[in-house]
Formats: structure tokens, sequence, C-alpha cells
């Protein structure tokens, strides 16, 4: 079964720092491009970065800029999302997509199913 699986998730403080990681069960990562996703209490899922299928171009919500950086290792399959300087208003749950690419460049349109996510809370 094709499954993407978030992990990293935690309760960290404002300030602090968390490096969620995304990993694929049944099929290989490396042939897409990814985009990590977020979702808050009583808001719509929202598009946070992404990452073309080589890992030379990225994509950044205006929110996460200079904060957040994404990136991918292809020989574990996985793309990773460090989130430095943590803010109370980061606090959601972060999905991994695959993710639709124009010319080359990753786009914040999911395609395909969603994992289980991981919580994100960052509170003091």
């Amino acid at each position: 079964q094709l499954q993407l699986v978030e992990s990293g998730g935690g309760l960290v403080q404002p300030g602090g720092s968390l490096r969620l990681s995304c990993a694929a069960s049944g099929f290989t990562l490396n042939y897409s491009a990814i985009g990590w996703f977020r979702q808050a209490p009583g808001k719509e899922r929202e598009g946070v970065s992404c990452i073309s299928r080589t890992g030379g171009t990225t994509n950044y919500a205006d929110s996460v800029k200079g904060r957040f950086t994404i990136s991918r290792e292809h020989a574990k399959n996985t793309v990773y999302l460090q989130m430095n300087s943590l803010k109370a208003e980061d606090t959601a749950v972060y999905y991994c997509a695959l993710v639709r690419t124009v010319q080359s460049m990753c786009i914040l349109m999911p395609t395909g199913s969603w994992g289980q996510g991981t919580q994100v809370t960052v509170s003091s």
C-alpha cells in the first residue's frame, strides 16, 4: 500500500526548533516533488513548503520564509522540514504530500492521498 508517513512533531516552546520527516511506504519519493502542508484547529489546510524532485528548487509560504527549510535525502527516501524560531501560530497538524510541478518548479498543490500527519504544538 502506498503511504506517506510524517514524524518528528511534538511540543516546543516559542523560539524553539523541530525537524519533521516525511517517509514513503511502498514507493519511492525520489521521483516526485514533495510538499509540506499544515492544518490548525478551525482553519483550512495550507501549503507551507515544497521541494522539486531533484531538490534544486524550493518554495515557501510567506509566513515561514527565513524560518523553515525543506530538504530531501534521496538515499533515505525522505524529505525533511527544519523549523526554527517557532511561533504559537505554527501550531498545527503537519502533513506531507506529492505536489504538482510547473516547468520543474514545485507548486503547493497537493496530489494523491494524505498521511496521518504529525502534531506540532508551540506553547510556553
